[in-house]
């Protein structure tokens, strides 16, 4: 475990591949998968395949919706921490945390209610990242968007 990076139970993150420079996430080992708060979800058909379009607000003071697009991963039943199960589209995309940039499969969902638009669950945090919960954005305010550009 010497190779794992402690972060806080909250921290900023980049979605790259979304257009999307800075995001306030929720680090928690609790919740399996990874979720994003999203508005005007719809799927399409391009190519052949489904995909998805939607929006993201980004910023704390002034939110700025980006429109994203990405193909449809696929669609499965999640359990809330209410215990409720709701189907929800999964989309595979890259995060930048903590100087990595690393493939992730987030369900877009709507969290308007919660304080963060993300949750990274632990099946993204596995093998990378130990969480202190006595810590809180150890990462710096601005971060550098690197891509691979492989999701």
């Amino acid at each position: 475990m010497a190779d794992v990076i402690t972060l806080g139970w909250r921290e900023r993150l980049a979605l790259p591949l979304l257009g999307i420079p800075r995001l306030k996430a929720k680090l928690d080992t609790g919740a399996r998968s990874s979720s994003l708060h999203v508005d005007a979800l719809e799927s399409f058909e391009r190519d052949g395949e489904t995909w998805l379009r939607f929006a993201v607000n980004v910023g704390s003071r002034h939110r700025v919706g980006v429109a994203c697009e990405a193909p449809a991963l696929d669609r499965r039943a999640v359990t809330d921490t209410g215990g409720r199960r709701t189907l929800r589209w999964f989309i595979r995309t890259e995060v930048q945390l903590a100087g990595e940039c690393f493939p992730v499969d987030i369900n877009l969902t709507d969290r308007r209610h919660m304080l963060f638009p993300m949750l990274l669950g632990r099946t993204a945090l596995l093998g990378r990242f130990a969480v202190d919960p006595a810590l809180s954005y150890t990462q710096p305010r601005s971060l550098p968007i690197v891509s691979t550009g492989v999701p």
